[in-house]
């Protein structure tokens, strides 16, 4: 018996963001999906597990391209459906009075946002309260904690049905199911020889004596950086990116960078304790935008640098449009 011509079984190779929110969407449209990660549990050695989780679209647009707004606006409606502890409390930019000139050019190239003030930003943040006169404040943007989110959907698609097997080294055209997305990201190279490997850097802190309730993005004139916050008074404080395809441990000088902004920033972060201090390779094409490629039968979804959580949801969207295209989503399922 010959199988249907819309892909009702596939496999998904990797199971960080994009193959999870792959998984997802085509779960949503009725497939039989099987996730198959090399790792021996959910987050290990994957970028996705270290990523800030900002869901920014207008502030990437200050390095990004255009399309990196358009699909990445989808993640703000995407992932509140399907993770209910993502935050939409907007993201706060600031810099230093001598460097308004970086404020300026932060606000010619992005959108959505509204100038604030010194009282506004006391309003915004308390405990930034007369540290800066001026800054940008981006109300629809929101965020969310990644392995919360990794967690969320990974239950999620085991209760809908999906199968995950976690420490399987799987060879995506050796598979046999109607359709096989390759989610593995820099681990594709051999399939996609113009994928390169970004570093980043990236601490997670303990600071009691800090409260932050949305991201803010510090503008510093050597070491702009973003500080996340997370539950339980953790902030995720990030990232270097440094064109490298090192894969060892965060350096001396990377930290010192970090530690160094995050304390000028709010001086209370110098007795944070640092709980993680990691390195990770964010797999990216030349024009730093994800692509969808079939490589022989294989539909692979690669490339989205650091925008694993804001682009996976339009890139999976479009290949389960690709591989399912008669098939309607279903909805009222969020977690």
């Amino acid at each position: 018996m010959s199988r249907p011509s819309n892909h009702r079984r596939i496999t998904i190779v990797g199971a960080g963001v994009a193959g999870l929110v792959t998984a997802m969407e085509c779960v949503l449209r009725g497939a039989e999906v099987e996730i198959l990660e090399r790792a021996p549990a959910l987050g290990e050695r994957a970028c996705s597990w270290l990523a800030g989780g900002m869901l920014a679209p207008w502030c990437e647009r200050e390095s990004a391209e255009l399309a990196v707004q358009q699909r990445g606006e989808l993640a703000l409606d995407w992932w509140p459906r399907h993770v209910r502890d993502t935050v939409r409390r907007g993201t706060l930019v600031v810099a230093p009075a001598r460097d308004a000139g970086e404020l300026a050019r932060f606000a010619a190239r992005t959108q959505a946002h509204v100038g604030v003030d010194e009282a506004d930003i006391a309003k915004l943040e308390p405990e930034l309260a007369g540290r800066f006169r001026r800054g940008l404040f981006f109300p629809r943007e929101a965020h969310l904690d990644p392995r919360r989110a990794l967690k969320t959907l990974a239950a999620r698609l085991t209760d809908l049905g999906a199968v995950l097997r976690f420490g399987i080294e799987a060879e995506p055209h050796a598979l046999d199911a109607d359709a096989v997305i390759d989610c593995r990201g820099f681990a594709a190279r051999a399939d996609l020889p113009d994928l390169r490997g970004v570093r980043g850097e990236a601490m997670l802190v303990r600071a009691p004596d800090v409260s932050l309730s949305r991201p803010v993005r510090f503008l510093h004139p050597r070491f702009p950086l973003y500080i996340v916050p997370r539950a339980d008074q953790r902030f995720m404080i990030g990232a270097t990116m440094i064109e490298s395809e090192h894969d060892g441990p965060p350096t001396l000088r990377s930290a010192m960078e970090l530690i160094a902004a995050a304390v000028s920033l709010h001086p209370a972060f110098g007795e944070a304790e640092i709980l993680e201090l990691e390195a990770g390779l964010r797999p990216a094409f030349p024009d730093n935008l994800p692509r969808l490629s079939v490589v022989g039968r294989v539909l692979c979804l690669n490339g989205l640098f650091r925008h694993g959580f804001l682009l996976s949801p339009a890139l999976a969207q479009e290949a389960a449009e690709r591989l399912l295209p008669e098939r309607a989503l279903r909805h009222g399922v969020s977690a």
